[in-house]
């Protein structure tokens, strides 16, 4: 079995603290979404919907979040229930329908942004844009690094 370089351990070192960071980042986000009856998974996907700023299928929103399909489609069945999202007709692809926002979708989100605001802020506090744009370009050279290999 081959050692760890000093660089392989402290990496090791980075990844086992995103576990972590993960884990605190999914429960923060439960806390933020709770008030509208959201959930961290719910907020992603909403989330994916707005960013793309266009309807997405569910195979699009799990490729784009990192999420399996079959999970993603649970949760916008769950949105639509809630009438966060609606589906709408696919010309290109009938068996996959495209997933937009409703107009209150659209105002939980704004609502939801303001709250993650004002906590994202009181993280941020004492922490330089440099050291968070070293952190960011890290973890982004991992993240690259690691889907290019596939597997271990």
């Amino acid at each position: 079995m081959p050692a760890r370089t000093h660089e392989g351990e402290a990496l090791t070192q980075l990844i086992l603290e995103t576990f972590q960071l993960n884990g605190t980042m999914l429960e923060a986000g439960n806390r933020i979404t709770e008030p509208y009856g959201l959930t961290s998974a719910r907020w992603q996907v909403m989330g994916a919907v707005q960013l793309a700023n266009q309807p997405l299928t569910v195979a699009q929103i799990a490729r784009r979040m990192g999420l399996a399909r079959q999970g993603v489609q649970r949760i916008v069945k769950d949105l639509i229930q809630l009438e966060m999202v609606f589906t709408e007709p696919n010309l290109d692809h009938k068996r996959s329908p495209l997933i937009s926002l409703t107009k209150s979708g659209n105002e939980v989100l704004a609502n939801i942004d303001k709250d993650q605001a004002k906590w994202v802020n009181r993280l941020a506090d004492g922490l330089s844009n440099r050291q968070i744009n070293a952190a960011l370009k890290t973890l982004k050279i991992v993240r690259e690094r690691s889907e290019e290999s596939g597997s271990a």
